[in-house]
C-alpha cells in the first residue's frame, strides 16, 4: 500500500517551503507498510538553530495557508536543533544538520520507498 495523494500532495508544499527557505537534503520516505501511526517520514536539515526555526515555520504557515492544515503537534522549538510537526497523516522533522548526521533518521527507512517531491531546485550534491 502507499501513501494517499492527499498526503503526498501536502508533503510536497512541505518540501517546497523549506526548499523556499534553504533547507538541505530535503527527502521523504513512504512508511505506509512500516508504521502503524503515520505514513510519510519527511527530513530536511539546516546548518545552524536560526534556519532550523525558519524551515519549520514556513513549513508550517505554506501547510496552513494552502491546505488548511495544522499539526497536531509541534516539539523541539526552544532548542532548534530538531523540530518535529506531527499532522498525523505525515510527520516533517527539521533538523540541525549535526542532530541529523548524529541520529541517522534515514537508516530507519533507507528500505521504504522515497516520494518524488517535485522541488523545483533540488539540492545537487
Amino acid at each position: 500500500m502507499t501513501a494517499a495523494t492527499t498526503i503526498i500532495d501536502a508533503v510536497r508544499i512541505a518540501a517546497s517551503a523549506a526548499d523556499r527557505v534553504k533547507a538541505n537534503d530535503i527527502v521523504a520516505f513512504d512508511v505506509t507498510d512500516l508504521l502503524a501511526f503515520t505514513e510519510v517520514m519527511m527530513i530536511a536539515s539546516a546548518s545552524n538553530e536560526r534556519q532550523v526555526l525558519a524551515i519549520a515555520e514556513e513549513v508550517e504557515k505554506d501547510l496552513h495557508l494552502k491546505a488548511r492544515l495544522s499539526p497536531r503537534s509541534r516539539e523541539g522549538l526552544t532548542e532548534g536543533q530538531w523540530i518535529l510537526l506531527d499532522y498525523g497523516d505525515f510527520v516533517i522533522h527539521v533538523m540541525h544538520q549535526e542532530s541529523r548526521d548524529y541520529y541517522g533518521l534515514e537508516r530507519l527507512w533507507r528500505d521504504q520507498p522515497t516520494i518524488d517531491l517535485e522541488l523545483e531546485h533540488p539540492e545537487e550534491s
